[in-house]
């Protein structure tokens, strides 16, 4: 328990503690609502505290619990949702002015195996409107702020998740991912964020932004907790026209050990040293963490995918489009009611061709086959997941053009799984980040690969300072 804070807990270590009844769910829910009475004013990561409810979930749970109805490692846990998570009876606005009092009569499908699981539902976390408007100033909802330092982004679009779990303000927060809203917040709190395959979990409920390339995933303290919540999750789900029947492993038991020997990766470094330089310290760490895969037994190879600027400009084209044509009657009949961030980037849509949403399909098809010869005969693939630590606050405009991309999008438009996890500090104590990239409903491998590293390194014992 680090510095005896039952907030800062990991989901695992909570388990443990809850099933041997050496902590109750309402003691665990009651801290983690006395900090974010004292902390959400600061970091704005939620929209939404549920005090009454979860307080009344966490006393059911106990009472299941202490009868010995035990759920498994997600009962009497405190949850946030991103706030373009359905919940019955409860307000899910997307971040914006056009949905204001919304409120759903039905859970996504994800709320809803959480809930089963036994999960408390804390409150609904702030999102770049609509996951995609940015950082900004004029929505009804203020901005989240990053917890290693207040005046720096969280990153987005899931910039409430990604603070919150930081931040101690709940153990576990579900986010989406459409060109990396669950990895690049990961990078900048420091967090582990997975984005499982495409179709791995059901989007149902969710609020759409693009449909061919919209993930739902995770943002967890630790590899082994979104190992934990993956297990919950994921699923075949007939609400979801993309959702995937394909088998579900034991994703805890992948973890056993910290031995890679006999695990390939490959180092796609022209992506990071060509496309888009990544700063020194990025870089730095990087190495280093490539050298503790060695040492851990895994043997590594360098590749080369194709340029970084080709899969962004596919996926750009595509993710316009199906933006555009999911919000296009609002935008039409109300568009002072998005900010202009949001209204502005799915407007692009509108003067996209159809000849060229056509052709960056086609493309796409290309970009995965050669992403996947590319990586024949390995395991997965290592990159940094941004190419800088977190800029001040709302400081984004480099990251959204061709300047500075991130290295994730490319993973959205392959549906492949891909995990960030903390692989250092730079001098100013802000989080650096790894990405690991694997073969599709390949999860196992990445996750295993992230929880031996994680173990193998010091940086999951370092938390953010607030006061």
């Amino acid at each position: 328990m680090t510095d005896g804070d039952p907030c800062f807990l990991p989901i695992a270590e909570a388990a443990s503690l809850i099933a041997a009844k050496r902590i109750s769910p309402v003691e665990l829910t009651r801290a983690y609502l006395d900090r974010i009475e004292r902390l959400n004013g600061t970091l704005h990561a939620y929209v939404r505290v549920l005090h009454d409810e979860a307080l009344a979930a966490a006393r059911a749970a106990e009472a299941e619990i202490m009868a010995g109805r035990y759920r498994g490692p997600l009962h009497g846990i405190a949850i946030g949702l991103k706030d373009i998570y359905d919940t019955a009876g409860i307000p899910t606005e997307g971040g914006s002015k056009s949905c204001i009092g919304r409120i759903p009569t039905k859970d996504a499908t994800t709320t809803r195996l959480l809930k089963e699981a036994g999960a408390v539902l804390l409150g609904k976390l702030t999102t770049w409107e609509f996951a995609i408007g940015g950082t900004a100033f004029d929505t009804p909802f203020p901005p989240a702020r990053n917890p290693w330092n207040i005046d720096h982004d969280p990153a987005g679009s899931s910039s409430g998740s990604g603070a919150a779990v930081a931040a101690g303000l709940c153990a576990m927060a579900m986010g989406t991912d459409t060109g990396g809203s669950i990895r690049w917040p990961a990078a900048w709190c420091g967090l582990a964020g997975l984005k499982p395959t495409y179709g791995r979990v059901s989007r149902a409920g969710i609020m759409p932004l693009s449909f061919s390339l919209d993930h739902a995933g995770p943002l967890t303290w630790t590899v082994e907790d979104a190992a934990l919540v993956l297990q919950v999750i994921a699923g075949h789900d007939p609400g979801d026209p993309a959702s995937a029947n394909h088998p579900i492993p034991d994703y805890r038991a992948s973890l056993v050990g910290s031995d890679l020997r006999g695990v390939r990766l490959g180092i796609a470094r022209a992506m990071f040293e060509r496309d888009c330089a990544a700063s020194g310290a990025m870089l730095t760490a990087f190495n280093d963490s490539v050298d503790v895969l060695r040492e851990l037994g895994a043997h590594v190879v360098e590749i080369e995918l194709p340029p970084l600027a080709l899969y962004n400009a596919t996926a750009f084209l595509i993710a316009r489009s199906e933006g555009f044509a999911i919000h296009e009657k609002t935008l039409r009949e109300r568009p002072r009611d998005y900010g202009a961030l949001a209204r502005d980037r799915l407007t692009i849509g509108a003067y996209i061709r159809a000849s060229d949403a056509v052709q960056a399909m086609r493309r796409r098809l290309m970009l995965a086959e050669a992403t996947t010869a590319a990586m024949r005969g390995l395991d997965a693939v290592l990159l940094p997941t941004a190419p800088d630590p977190s800029p001040p606050l709302g400081e984004l405009a480099p990251y959204f053009g061709n300047q500075r991309p991130t290295y994730m999008r490319p993973f959205n438009l392959t549906g492949q799984p891909a995990l960030s996890v903390c692989n250092g500090f730079d001098e100013a104590g802000l989080p650096l980040s790894l990405q690991i990239v694997g073969h599709c409903f390949d999860e196992t491998t990445v996750l295993r690969i992230g929880n031996a590293y994680e173990n193998a390194t010091p940086w999951r014992a370092r938390r953010p300072q607030l006061q």
